[in-house]
């Protein structure tokens, strides 16, 4: 193996991540390194969840990731709920399609760090709902590369 292939077969994956609600989408994506979250953009949920799916599938293979990261939307004491079982069955279908990995990771607590931090960068309240989504989902692939970067050492 020449020191390119082992420095590419060690090299982290990127990752997209999704924070999944009933009206929006937001989506966020890692760099190559696994260092770095982004926000990539809100998509507004259709009728038809096929549709959703397809759309987020089409990202996946634009930004050519190797997973996909889903906040699981459990309540304060770590139950499930409703949302919970729609989430996972929402992911499911998601790797189904894609036949993409699938990891469901803790989002307790995102929406509410996302309105902080619009508020703190002067964020006008009305204009959240514009970007609070795609804040989210940032912060939940910023938690699991955090994670996983733990797990690896």
């Amino acid at each position: 193996m020449t020191g390119d292939q082992s420095l590419q077969a060690a090299a982290p994956l990127r990752y997209l991540a999704l924070d999944v609600g009933n009206r929006r989408i937001g989506v966020a994506v890692s760099d190559e390194l696994g260092l770095t979250a982004q926000p990539v953009l809100t998509l507004e949920r259709r009728r038809n969840p096929r549709e959703d799916l397809r759309s987020l599938a089409r990202l996946a293979r634009r930004f050519g990731v190797a997973g996909i990261v889903v906040g699981n939307p459990l309540h304060l004491d770590g139950s499930e709920s409703a949302q919970t079982a729609k989430t996972q069955a929402f992911a499911a279908a998601l790797g189904e399609l894609t036949g993409l990995p699938i990891h469901l990771h803790d989002e307790r607590l995102t929406s509410h760090q996302a309105h902080q931090i619009l508020y703190q960068t002067g964020h006008p309240r009305q204009q959240h709902h514009r970007v609070v989504d795609q804040v989210a989902a940032t912060l939940i692939l910023k938690d699991f590369l955090e994670e996983s970067k733990k797990r690896s050492e």
